[in-house]
């Protein structure tokens, strides 16, 4: 049936409401005793699939460990079934806990992240929901990936969906990045504006060019172009960690040897400016840091906020800078009051 312009189906009149209400209170008037109870049932019996379809969209109850999967639409597939993975601690009882999302790096894929980061920070894993999230092809969509979906409205579905789970903080979520996923996670940052997002914490990539042109923080854009500026939502924590010999993102900026863009080799903002930027972003008004707040070891520490908004230098190291970085210091990082 076509519609014209205004609306209305061709060849019927358009009825003022109070007739149509008038009408139908004439004919409900005009049913006998014995047809009312029919149609009220029938009525009953229609409307309750429509109830529990919305019902069934909902998460309810307990979060468990295990696979799970949010539905995707994007140029190179169709209503496809994206997963994650989700460890849940045991023994939980009736507790409430943060939410860590680990987004693995270019080449990388959710199971292997997920053995791996488990067993090296076994504390979080009783103390956290874990959830490892795959990228398309092994990718997040940044620049020139293989992967070419919506990977922040995979990631805030994924938050949506375990925010209502009843064993969830829902205001304590923690995104944390390696590499590519790094990436992905300062995209997030720029222009997600879910509140459940506490933490970010990124692995070896600060903000790439396109996503922070010099004056202003960029959103992507379905076509990643980065031409609409963006306010990232404040109030968050950010942490960042970058090896000052890291040959595939340099840490003093500029393009990479390797990682494509477009038009040549993506481009990376040097991480001490890279951090002075989220700094600002999240209200920080004084200049930016010369000299690091603090050191220890091989580790230089660049403060802003009182600790907040954090970037570790990893003096030696290379691509695989994160390791410098202990559980123990990465929890006081998650677990401080802001």
């Amino acid at each position: 049936m076509k519609f014209p312009a205004n609306g209305h189906a061709h060849g019927e009149e358009f009825q003022p409401l109070e007739n149509s209400l008038s009408k139908a209170s004439s004919a409900w008037n005009g049913l006998t005793n014995h047809r009312k109870p029919i149609l009220i049932l029938l009525t009953v019996l229609l409307l309750a699939p429509l109830a529990a379809l919305h019902a069934a969209d909902k998460p309810e109850g307990k979060l468990s460990s295990g696979e799970y999967f949010i539905r995707q639409s994007w140029s190179q597939e169709q209503d496809f079934p994206r997963p994650y993975h989700v460890n849940v601690p045991a023994n939980l009882g009736n507790r409430r806990l943060p939410v860590l999302i680990f987004l693995h790096g270019n080449g990388g894929n959710a199971r292997s992240a997920m053995s791996g980061f488990l067993k090296q920070h076994p504390t979080m894993a009783a103390r956290y929901v874990m959830v490892f999230p795959d990228g398309y092809l092994n990718s997040w969509n940044i620049s020139a990936e293989r992967s070419k979906a919506d990977d922040r409205l995979f990631i805030e579905a994924i938050i949506e969906k375990l925010a209502a789970s009843d064993n969830v903080q829902p205001d304590q979520f923690t995104i944390m990045g390696n590499s590519n996923g790094s990436a992905l996670a300062n995209q997030l940052a720029i222009e997600s504006r879910l509140p459940n997002i506490r933490n970010y914490v990124m692995a070896v990539s600060p903000l790439n060019v396109l996503q922070h042109d010099g004056q202003n923080f960029k959103s992507k854009g379905g076509d990643n172009s980065y031409q609409t500026v963006a306010t990232p939502r404040t109030g968050a924590r950010i942490m960042n960690i970058s090896g000052t010999e890291d040959r595939l993102i340099p840490y003093h900026g500029g393009p990479s040897p390797v990682i494509p863009a477009k038009n040549g080799k993506l481009g990376f903002i040097a991480a001490e400016e890279s951090i002075f930027l989220w700094a600002k972003a999240m209200g920080y008004q004084a200049g930016k840091l010369e000299k690091p707040s603090s050191a220890a070891g091989k580790l230089e520490i660049f403060s802003y906020l009182d600790g907040a908004i954090v970037h570790f230098k990893v003096l030696g190291e290379g691509h695989g800078a994160a390791g410098a970085i202990d559980e123990a210091t990465l929890l006081r990082f998650l677990e401080t009051e802001r």
